[in-house]
């Protein structure tokens, strides 16, 4: 993709960097060649960014032409709001502590320049935020609160108005790399080769992954050359700028999270979870006529119409009643009685005209297999919350308890188990998916198939730690070279 350095005396910077051209603001406004294909990477470094500056109205022109542009207008907008920049920061908590744990001041001042940083112990935090925010010059205050732990005090974009002299030749080393993708040999760290988003939801209460695990996402996409950015629902505008999207929280059909998936799709985007993967797997209904329709093995079920409640005869109570496109254990109801499952139907026919009926089937624990692109990815054993029989207690005050788990290697799992579980994702996709499947008497039996399985560090990637971060994010280099 051909890059444009834009600022407001290029003959001053007297850069000639191979496949890198250096133009002022009024020839990107005005020269056609410049309007008329997308596929450019403008790298805006005007003297000022502030609202209806030069700088604002080249990344704002540079997003209506389908450019991909460094710094976007959003991430500006960002940096109005402090509270925000904070808040996302204090995701990464533990790369922070670590990167400054040797500082003996009280403050610590950090000047990031396209991801890289003088001091080489800040390296990892100088590319995690510049990851994060995307600004290509960023100052960067951690202070030491109590108990010596370091917070993040103040982040804001540098002009090149607010740089010191000496600065000058330090960011346009850093631009050097940033722009050509050179190896910076004495930092261990290269420019990358795709953009990756992913998207999160901070006010989502339980994500498919913990704070940690992404990082570990962030961490291995960082390794195979992606230049990662965590973005949230408000970032529609900015799915054109990546190659590829990786949604990690908890989707549906109904819901900003496919709208995401489709949109990434039509701008050719690589993305997990795919639309189509939303579509059949947060549906239980039709999973459940998927399975049954190519002979897979399910618990006993029978799908119920809200003009005809009629239960088969050969149903024994208790039943377990399914809301098709529940999550987390939600929208799945225990009935012991005819009056309770009269009760429930009630409630639960209010949301959907079909619903799914089960007859209950106790078991200690439930499988879960992770699958991406056709191959088995852990397997993990979750048990039921002490005294429930559920693997999530949820409480009436939104409050849960969880049961504990155990992972297993794949090669120790049951063959049985690992076929069922591959039989099944084959049937929606080579997605990113975690099968969960009931074991009665030695045979397996499907329950569901979700497209958006948890991966926490800690539970999920016991085993294979790393690898399982890797494994994501090699799919993804797979997928981008085939396109």
């Amino acid at each position: 993709m051909p890059k444009l350095i834009i600022t407001e005396n290029p003959e001053k910077w007297n850069l000639n960097f191979e496949g890198v051209d250096v133009i002022s603001p009024s020839e990107y406004f005005s020269k056609p060649e410049y309007q008329e294909t997308k596929r450019f990477k403008i790298i805006n470094l005007c003297r000022s960014h502030q609202y209806q500056s030069l700088g604002y109205y080249v990344s704002l022109l540079a997003e209506a032409r389908g450019h991909k542009v460094i710094p976007e207008i959003g991430t500006l907008q960002d940096f109005r709001f402090p509270s925000l920049i904070k808040d996302d920061a204090e995701e990464f908590d533990v790369l922070i502590q670590n990167s400054l744990k040797k500082v003996t001041e009280e403050k610590a001042v950090i000047n990031i320049f396209f991801g890289q940083v003088e001091n080489p112990a800040y390296a990892n935090l100088g590319v995690m935020l510049f990851n994060l925010f995307q600004i290509p010059i960023i100052q960067a205050v951690f202070v030491k609160k109590e108990k010596n732990k370091w917070q993040l005090h103040s982040l804001k974009p540098l002009h090149l108005k607010e740089l010191a002299a000496g600065d000058i030749s330090k960011l346009q080393e850093a631009l050097y790399y940033y722009a050509t993708g050179k190896k910076v040999v004495r930092k261990k760290y290269s420019r990358k080769k795709y953009d990756l988003a992913i998207m999160m939801s901070p006010d989502d209460p339980n994500p498919p992954s913990n704070a940690k695990a992404l990082q570990k996402f962030i961490a291995a996409a960082d390794k195979l050359g992606f230049n990662a950015e965590v973005i949230t629902k408000n970032d529609f505008g900015k799915l054109v700028q990546f190659d590829a999207l990786f949604i990690r929280e908890t989707t549906n059909v109904n819901h900003y999270t496919y709208r995401f998936a489709k949109k990434a799709e039509s701008e050719g985007l690589a993305v997990i979870d795919d639309s189509n993967s939303i579509l059949k797997c947060t549906n239980k209904v039709y999973l459940h006529e998927l399975l049954v329709a190519h002979k897979i093995a399910v618990p006993k079920s029978h799908i119920i119409r809200k003009d005809d409640h009629q239960i088969p005869p050969d149903f024994n109570y208790p039943l377990v009643i399914k809301q098709p496109d529940g999550s987390f254990s939600k929208g799945v109801k225990k009935v012991a009685d005819e009056a309770q499952l009269k009760e429930t139907l009630k409630t639960l026919f209010q949301k959907s005209e079909l619903l799914i009926i089960q007859e209950f089937v106790p078991t200690a624990y439930d499988w879960r297999v992770g699958v991406i692109n056709n191959a088995a990815l852990y397997v993990c054993k979750y048990y039921m919350a002490q005294n429930h029989w559920q693997i999530v207690d949820w409480k009436k005050n939104g409050e849960h308890r969880e049961g504990k788990s155990e992972t297993l290697a794949v090669e120790d799992a049951p063959k049985a188990l690992i076929d069922t579980a591959l039989k099944a994702t084959s049937l929606i996709g080579s997605g990113l998916y975690g099968v969960d499947i009931k074991e009665i008497n030695g045979k397996f039996y499907v329950i569901e198939i979700n497209d958006n399985p948890n991966i926490d560090a800690g539970v999920e990637d016991k085993v294979i730690k790393n690898g399982l971060y890797m494994k994501v994010m090699e799919t993804f280099v797979e997928r981008l070279h085939k396109r």
